[in-house]
């Protein structure tokens, strides 16, 4: 019995000698391995950080090129689009230009049509107007008197003095003729044929001035003169038209003779 105790006490030992063993072989390999985990664990050192900047600083100077080139892209196409645009642009307003001179050109080909046009009308309607005058002369006016204006005018072809030709005008239902202004002178003027005949144009005394002044028959004043260049102040009694400039001229001889020239209104035809 008791070999048997001491041997199973023997046994005991020995197994709890054996556990402690294991224990230790166990808890050795997990320190080791805590150590060794403790060691991987341990923060990155000093020496390692340079490497981490470098690293990151090569990130942002990629990311600045990056964002550079990006931007330059930008620019560019922005260029290209502003530079296409303008180019249309200015095609368009050469377009524009071009239809613009076009314009132009018709409309000034057709201001020069219109006004042949109408010029030709204005002279068809001129010629007519100048028929039409001549054929109702030929009807007012009597025969051998000529048609200016609203008066008739007759020139003798025979020649008396001043008051034998106004007589003759009296007969013919008129009187001598009156000149009122420088197209009535030119007309009378052509129809002298470069003779001289007399004007209803005479001196009379003027109780007002206490002189004798020029007058025409009807009483009325000169309001325009055309008396030749010696004839600045004229003191004959009666005046001629036209000398060979176009001109009147002063007579003081009562019998003196010449063509003369009558004048009578139309309306008095009627």
């Amino acid at each position: 019995m008791s070999t048997e105790i001491q041997t199973e006490s023997d046994l005991r030992v020995k197994y709890i000698r054996g556990e402690r063993e294991n224990m230790e072989v166990e808890v050795m390999e997990d320190g080791d391995q805590d150590k060794f985990g403790s060691q991987e664990a341990e923060p990155p050192s000093e020496k390692k950080l340079p490497a981490f900047r470098n690293s990151s600083f090569r990130v942002f100077t990629v990311s600045l090129q990056v964002l550079y080139l990006l931007i330059l892209a930008g620019i560019i196409t922005r260029y290209i689009l502003v530079t296409l645009e303008k180019n249309n642009l200015e095609k368009k307003l050469n377009n524009v230009s071009h239809s613009s001179n076009q314009s132009q050109h018709l409309i000034k080909q057709l201001q020069v049509t219109k006004e042949k046009d109408l010029q030709s009308r204005i002279d068809n309607l001129t010629k007519s107007y100048n028929e039409l005058q001549d054929k109702m002369s030929r009807k007012l006016c009597p025969e051998g008197w000529k048609r200016f204006g609203s008066s008739c005018y007759f020139k003798s072809t025979e020649k008396k003095s001043w008051l034998e030709s106004r007589k003759d005008c009296v007969k013919r239902e008129s009187d001598l003729v009156i000149i009122n202004s420088k197209e009535e002178q030119d007309f009378v003027t052509e129809l002298n044929q470069h003779e001289e005949s007399w004007i209803g144009l005479w001196t009379q005394w003027s109780e007002t001035e206490n002189k004798y002044q020029w007058e025409w028959l009807d009483g009325s004043q000169l309001t325009e003169t055309f008396w030749a260049t010696g004839e600045k102040h004229p003191t004959g009694y009666f005046a001629s038209c036209c000398d060979q400039q176009g001109r009147w001229r002063s007579e003081h001889d009562y019998d003196y003779k010449r063509n003369w020239i009558c004048e009578k209104k139309i309306c008095c035809f009627l």
